[in-house]
């Protein structure tokens, strides 16, 4: 188990499971990339390498150092298209499917993101559970901790730890217009985040809270990217 950067979320889960498919679902603006950025920050300053497979080309860099993520320690493979008005989520799931092979296979990273947060519901429910299958083997014997953001669960059995976020923001202060280069997690103050276990298949690794125990913490986050 490696610390995901937040004491509360570890306090509920015992933290992120190497070896194992971890979920994390919410709505837009529910949490997650709150969640993306402090785990991906943790990892990168103990000196782990990490890969975030970007399917929607959403990623903000300037949100990730913000958050103390070392971005030297950070593959960013970017599925998105060329022109975001135009996503042929078919074509980036494909992309998205061929790279994790291939990242899992190098048996090099620490912890390795899919973030699918921007991807329809139905288009990420179109990727077979062979791949998910698929993924959870080839990480099963090996130190790697594989992360999938998304906006319903979509693993099945395949994923060890089911997450559910949401969040409320308190206040917001400063407008875009007004400070157009402010980094997307200056924006928000108060900005609370319920997290809810919703499935854990550790037995043996640690222990944990009962399903549906939640756990609640506050970050400044990337509101524009959910």
């Amino acid at each position: 188990m490696v610390s995901t950067g937040i004491p509360q979320l570890d306090s509920l889960t015992g933290g992120l499971a190497r070896g194992c498919l971890t979920e994390i679902c919410g709505a837009a603006s529910s949490g997650r990339t709150s969640v993306l950025l402090f785990a991906l920050a943790h990892a990168t300053q103990r000196g782990e390498v990490c890969a975030l497979v970007d399917t929607s080309d959403a990623f903000d860099p300037a949100s990730a150092a913000s958050a103390g993520m070392e971005m030297s320690r950070l593959l960013w493979v970017r599925c998105g298209e060329k022109y975001p008005a135009r996503k042929h989520w078919e074509s980036q799931l494909a992309q998205m499917l061929k790279v994790t092979d291939l990242l899992l296979q190098s048996n090099g990273f620490g912890t390795i993101v899919i973030d699918l947060s921007d991807v329809p519901v139905q288009n990420a429910r179109r990727i077979p559970l062979a791949s998910w299958f698929r993924f959870r083997r080839a990480i099963e014997h090996t130190p790697t901790v594989l992360l999938v953001l998304e906006q319903q669960p979509i693993a099945g059995s395949c994923s060890s730890v089911l997450l559910r976020v949401s969040a409320r923001r308190a206040q917001r202060f400063g407008k875009r217009s007004v400070q157009p280069k402010l980094p997307h997690s200056e924006l928000l103050d108060q900005f609370e985040i319920t997290a809810e276990l919703l499935r854990s298949r550790l037995e043996g690794k640690m222990e944990r809270k009962p399903v549906q125990s939640t756990a609640r913490f506050q970050s400044r986050a990337a509101w524009a990217a959910g």
